[in-house]
């Protein structure tokens, strides 16, 4: 009877065990009961920061991404330099970036309704749903329950960031430890589908490419003396280019069709299509013909990349202020 005892004891403990860690788990469903009205409030301020701003989905995107690549999906990538706090802003990836102030926009609305409660990790992600979604591309439900990091890595930023200059080979084991593979690579840089990049992010595939005193031979002829003429040398590095020529402001799968036309913006995106017998090659083809499979794609890999190092339970903190910490 007392060995019966002591294996309900067992099966009770795990039990609890269980539900425990089922309770640290993201869920769409996580502020069902604490901000129910969430989404509703990040839309809503998505929506009015669009009207004025074609470019808000594709900033906030890039900061999910950067954030999640560094220290994992935890909000660093938003703190500013503090005492203790070398922030991720200044890294070499991130020189630019914009979209904090969107991020503050949104807390500010959710503090107002649910105080503390909604972390800047998780804004990040249901941010970048709606900000796709505006932009004419998929639905998915966003898993939440991030919690914010205590602390920012430089360091990181610098190394763990793809920059777009990178060759496959580099950008390969920079997904694979996050737990990423090829598609995810493929589907992720199809984000690219909206947004800008500045001249000084591919300047170096115009006229002297690898210090060969020649364009990147990967480019299309007609749309290197297009680049030419917005970014000529010794020109301002910071004028914007399209990084979608077809559709720049819509999330469609035209950006993999600019691959195969060799009119890709960046470095890092050309080279998903021409780097010789690379398995991304079928994957961007597959992509170009059928817009519903790049979707379908798209929405697991944004999924999973929403889980790469997440902090949960009682782990980090819920920020008041994006920018610095508690």
């Amino acid at each position: 009877m007392s060995f019966l005892r002591f294996i309900l004891a067992i099966l009770f403990l795990v039990s609890i065990f269980g539900v425990s860690n089922a309770h640290y788990k993201l869920s769409p469903t996580f502020y069902a009961l604490t901000c129910p009205n969430v989404i509703h409030v990040v839309r809503d301020v998505m929506e009015q920061i669009q009207r004025r701003d074609v470019r808000a989905g594709a900033k906030i995107i890039r900061l999910h991404f950067h954030d999640c690549f560094v220290n994992g999906c935890d909000g660093s990538v938003l703190l500013d330099n503090a005492t203790g706090i070398i922030s991720e802003k200044d890294a070499n990836p991130n020189v630019g970036i914009g979209g904090s102030d969107i991020v503050d926009e949104i807390k500010t609305a959710l503090e107002n309704v649910c105080p503390g409660v909604v972390s800047c990790a998780d804004i990040l992600a249901l941010a970048s749903e709606i900000g796709v979604v505006l932009a004419g591309g998929p639905s998915w439900q966003v898993p939440l329950g991030r919690r914010d990091g205590l602390t920012a890595n430089r360091s990181g930023a610098n190394t763990d960031i793809p920059s777009p200059t990178e060759t496959l080979d580099v950008m390969i084991p920079q997904f694979t430890r996050k737990g990423l593979g090829l598609t995810d690579l493929v589907a992720l840089s199809g984000a690219h589908t909206f947004g800008r990049a500045r001249c000084r992010t591919f300047n170096q595939r115009l006229f002297n490419f690898n210090g060969t005193g020649r364009p990147d031979p990967t480019l299309d002829p007609n749309y290197l003396q297009t680049l030419q003429r917005l970014c000529p040398q010794g020109g301002n590095g910071g004028t914007f280019a399209n990084l979608d020529k077809s559709t720049p402001d819509q999330f469609d799968n035209h950006y993999f069709t600019n691959l195969k036309n060799h009119q890709g913006l960046l470095q890092t995106d050309q080279e998903l299509f021409s780097t010789s017998g690379s398995s991304t090659i079928g994957i961007v083809n597959n992509y170009a013909n059928n817009q519903h499979k790049f979707f379908d794609d798209f929405v697991c890999s944004m999924i999973k990349m929403g889980n790469v190092g997440v902090l949960t339970g009682t782990k980090g903190e819920i920020r008041k202020d994006c920018k610095r910490v508690n």
